[in-house]
């Protein structure tokens, strides 16, 4: 009987219709999550007009959504490190899903905040969850790319969003857009439970058994036979914890992450939440606005497909760097441009780029931590983004009353500065297996 690492039994299994299989699951989710996040920007000129909100009141439903997120970020991925993944694959899209659909039903303004902010704290728990499971079952050579892919169906569901909210607001109202986007979630959540653990966290966790029934079934579905194997067991490991993030071969990375999460966080939320409002500003009227919406979100497609493309060649750290700065650049040049068709080009670029700046962002940060720390890291770090995402809608309701190039060209700024610290990251993941252990990254 042969014995593998891990690596080498993954390896062997190969990519396949597993693989294909589980990304389509965990997208979907990801498209579900996208809908649920951005249909508010869309919903918010009908919801204000209604209840006759002000600027302060939008912001505050705004924020609500990333408050949930925060907490459902660090809980989810805490979780997720020390009883596994699954749990949190299954529940984390049945809380979002559910209270997004009861959002439909909220009779008053304050209702509406409290299920958003609920709908927000199962949003925030599947991208520890899901992008560590998924990371977990890809062999190194397509793991960047395929990380990439993954994200860009938030690209999917911007665009469902952006189409249902363009068909349906002007004929149904904000109600039944809230409610059909729910849907969907509802459906993946009765899918997610066919999904086996990760074998990965199975064997840290001294599951050899199961760890190697697993990736035999893996094999068998991409039409593999592994010969006769054992899984050579990583040594013993304490359960992490939270601290662990600020080991002395960690301490960097996490600092650098969480800057990078938060700017770029808050320049992709103060932008698109705002995004119908500063269409508005410019003199569009509302079909026009969710026709252009809907245009900017299909831009995000192919810089997903080129980010992917770039991480395997550049490597994750130089296209990340490279298309923060280039989402900076053309978010001033949106804020600046005065012709009605300039603006349009401007935000196809700004949206090019800072999504697949956001691609790149989700490969590099669950390889860089072990699996003994990756959902909680991943978690933590995409907490940075709950916090901008929380500021960024009412800061963006603050500042509009001045000037419209006032909060763009902040936001443009901390895709900048998150550029600047995508270059001081001192790893470079590419052709690299994912590590299991603090001692393995210490070495």
């Amino acid at each position: 009987m042969q014995t593998m690492t891990y690596d080498q039994a993954i390896e062997q299994a190969g990519f396949g219709r597993f693989q294909k299989k589980l990304m389509l699951i965990c997208g979907l989710g990801w498209a579900a999550d996208a809908m649920e996040v951005l249909l508010i920007s869309f919903a918010l000129p009908a919801i204000g007009q209604e209840w006759d909100l002000s600027n302060t009141q939008k912001g505050l439903l705004g924020t609500a959504i990333f408050l949930g997120m925060l907490l459902g970020a660090w809980l989810w991925g805490r979780i997720s490190d020390l009883i596994g993944r699954k749990t949190g694959f299954i529940s984390t899209i049945a809380i979002d899903s559910g209270f997004g659909l009861l959002s439909a039903f909220a009779p008053t303004f304050p209702w509406l905040v409290g299920l958003r902010a609920l709908t927000g704290f199962g949003v925030g728990g599947t991208l520890p969850v899901d992008y560590s499971i998924f990371a977990e079952y890809l062999p190194t050579r397509q793991r960047g790319r395929y990380l990439v892919l993954l994200e860009g169906f938030w690209a999917l569901g911007s665009l469902a969003a952006a189409g249902l909210a363009w068909l349906v607001v002007p004929h149904l109202g904000w109600r039944w857009l809230l409610a059909i986007s729910a849907l969907p979630g509802i459906i993946i959540f009765f899918i997610r439970r066919s999904v086996p653990e990760s074998p990965r966290y199975l064997l840290v966790h001294g599951k050899v058994k199961e760890a190697e029934n697993i990736l035999a079934q893996v094999a068998r579905e991409n039409g593999v036979k592994l010969p006769a194997f054992k899984l050579a067991q990583p040594p013993p490991v304490k359960t992490a914890r939270a601290r662990d993030l600020w080991n002395p071969s960690l301490r960097r990375t996490t600092v650098l992450l969480w800057v990078l999460w938060f700017m770029i966080a808050l320049g992709y939320y103060g932008v698109f939440t705002w995004l119908p409002n500063y269409f508005r500003a410019k003199g569009m009227e509302m079909l026009p606005v969710y026709q252009n919406t809907f245009i900017l979100a299909l831009a995000q497609i192919p810089g997903y497909l080129s980010a992917a493309f770039l991480v395997e060649r550049w490597g994750r750290r130089q296209t990340l760097a490279v298309y923060l700065v280039a989402s900076g650049l053309f978010t001033y040049l949106f804020a600046a441009a005065t012709s009605l068709p300039v603006v349009v080009a401007m935000g196809v670029w700004m949206s090019f780029f800072a999504l697949g700046a956001w691609g790149a962002l989700y490969a590099y940060t669950p390889e860089v931590y072990p699996t003994m720390l990756r959902s909680t890291g991943l978690g933590a770090a995409s907490g940075m983004t709950r916090i901008a995402g929380a500021i960024a809608p009412s800061l963006g309701a603050a500042l509009m009353g001045t000037s419209l190039i006032i909060p763009l060209t902040l936001y443009a700024g901390a895709y900048v500065l998150a550029g600047i610290a995508a270059l001081g990251l001192n790893q470079e993941t590419r052709d690299r297996p994912l590590q299991d252990t603090l001692a393995t990254v210490d070495s």
